[in-house]
C-alpha cells in the first residue's frame, strides 16, 4: 500500500505536469527514466529518491519544496472535491489556459463563471 505522503507527491507531480502541458514520456525523456516510471511515481506506487525529485522539480520549473506544500508536517487532508478538481484534465487544462488571458479579461471570465455557477 502507498504511503500517503507519497500519493501526496505524486498528485503534486501529476498535477504540474499537466499544468506544464508536459507529458509522462516528455518528462521521463528529460530525467532519464520511462514514463511508466512517472506512471508509478503519480500514483504513488513508487517512491521518488531525492536526486530524481530534485531533477523532476528542475524539468518542471518548481522548487522541490512545492512537492510537499499542503502537508505541514503531517499528511493533509484534502476535501474530495478539491482532489476530484486538481485531478480532472479539463480543470488544469482551464486552468492552463486562463493563465494566460489579459488580467482585465480574467477577471470579467471570472464574473461569467460566477454568473454561471449560480445558474445550476
Amino acid at each position: 500500500m502507498a504511503h500517503p505522503i507519497d500519493v501526496h507527491v505524486g498528485d503534486k507531480l501529476r498535477q504540474r505536469r499537466w499544468m506544464a502541458g508536459i507529458t509522462q514520456q516528455q518528462l521521463g525523456d528529460s530525467v532519464g527514466t520511462k514514463f511508466q516510471q512517472i506512471q508509478k511515481y503519480e500514483s504513488g506506487a513508487n517512491r521518488i529518491s531525492a536526486s530524481r525529485l530534485w531533477d523532476i522539480a528542475n524539468a518542471l520549473d518548481v522548487p522541490v519544496s512545492f512537492f510537499f506544500e499542503g502537508l505541514d508536517g503531517q499528511i493533509a487532508e484534502t476535501s474530495e472535491a478539491t482532489a476530484t478538481t486538481l485531478n480532472d484534465k479539463e480543470a488544469i487544462s482551464l486552468v492552463r489556459v486562463y493563465s494566460g488571458i489579459p488580467e482585465e479579461q480574467r477577471r470579467k471570465l471570472l464574473d461569467l463563471a460566477r454568473l454561471l455557477g449560480d445558474v445550476a
